[in-house]
């Protein structure tokens, strides 16, 4: 207890998921459900962030296609609904494999390159998502697709706000009890190396492409149980979701948290929705002061949030659990570990 209080880059996160998991109690005690909506789009958020954070933190692959993800995981419930299916497990699975197998294809082409290249490639592929999405004429084009029915898992049912709020947040938690075993098991050392040295990962034996193409794929499952989640949120799937400006929200809250830190999707996701709807009742020039907090905040910390939370933390062991330093050698120290797995 004492080495977790003298850690604020490990209580404050914890203190957070507290305060979120009280908000749907707080919300209908002072009669405001505004905020379960609010702060469910802000956990959504999160989700996806962690999602990207496998790729772009752990892998540091930057991705700019994720909103493609998003997109599928919406038109998954949004189709299925629209044909009169509402088991939320048959929208898990469309969602699940959709995005596992187009995560597949695009991952195994975008891989052939490196750097800009494939920054581009994977915004090629969301914007080809974006503009079959608006073509589809019959289910809605650009207008987007109303959700009649929300997904129903049993006697659980995602049509109403707080349902989706919990649903969120038990997902949320449990990615981030994920990121954190993921961080120190031989697959995510294997992704982080590759990270800092390809080369030397290669050398050792392991074939880091591959490890690198798994993670982009769940990454992007990952990020399509999310855009599930938004459409449910929203009774309502758009082409908007798919657009690149989406993945673009998705990287900036994940370098504002953090890269690589497992708490930093949380709270990059938790500043900047705050920020933005906080300056939205402000003006509405709120875009004009947006901007530079957003560069304020990445210009304070090279690590984000996560990275000035840690300034402030105590002498105390190491815990490589919740710390965000990477070695340059990890993937040569989990070599025989990994080997095993291959």
């Amino acid at each position: 207890m004492k080495l977790l209080l003298s850690r604020p880059s490990v209580w404050v996160p914890l203190l957070v998921l507290l305060l979120l998991a009280s908000v749907p109690l707080v919300a209908q005690a002072i009669g405001e459900t505004f905020y379960i909506a609010f702060f469910a789009r802000i956990i959504i958020y999160a989700i996806a962030a962690c999602a990207l954070n496998i790729a772009l933190g752990y892998g540091g692959l930057v991705s700019f296609g994720h909103s493609l993800f998003l997109g599928l995981g919406s038109y998954a419930v949004g189709l299925a609904a629209f044909h009169g299916i509402g088991s939320g497990w048959v929208h898990l699975l469309v969602c699940l494999v959709a995005c596992g197998l187009v995560g597949l294809v695009t991952g195994a082409i975008s891989l052939r390159t490196s750097g800009i290249a494939f920054i581009m490639i994977t915004l090629a592929f969301a914007q080809m998502g974006y503009f079959l999405f608006v073509s589809l004429k019959a289910y809605g084009g650009d207008d987007g697709l109303s959700i009649a029915m929300g997904s129903r898992f049993g006697p659980f049912d995602l049509s109403s706000a707080t349902n989706v709020y919990i649903a969120a947040f038990v997902v949320l938690v449990l990615s981030l009890w994920w990121l954190a075993r993921l961080r120190v098991a031989p697959f995510g050392m294997v992704i982080r190396g590759a990270r800092q040295n390809l080369r030397r990962v290669n050398a050792a034996g392991i074939p880091a492409r591959r490890y690198q193409l798994l993670a982009y794929v769940i990454s992007g499952m990952l990020c399509g149980v999310a855009g599930l989640l938004l459409a449910n949120l929203n009774a309502f799937a758009s082409p908007s979701t798919l657009a690149w400006s989406v993945s673009g929200e998705l990287i900036v809250i994940v370098v504002i948290g953090g890269l690589g830190s497992v708490f930093g999707p949380l709270l990059g996701a938790l500043v900047f929705l705050g920020l933005e709807e906080a300056l939205k009742g402000v003006t509405e020039h709120w875009m004009v002061i947006f901007g530079p907090l957003i560069v304020l905040v990445a210009l304070l910390g090279k690590r984000g949030i996560v990275g000035l939370l840690e300034r402030f933390d105590a002498r105390a062991p190491v815990n490589v659990s919740t710390t965000v330093p990477l070695a340059e050698n990890a993937a040569i120290d989990a070599t025989s570990t990994a080997r095993k797995t291959t």
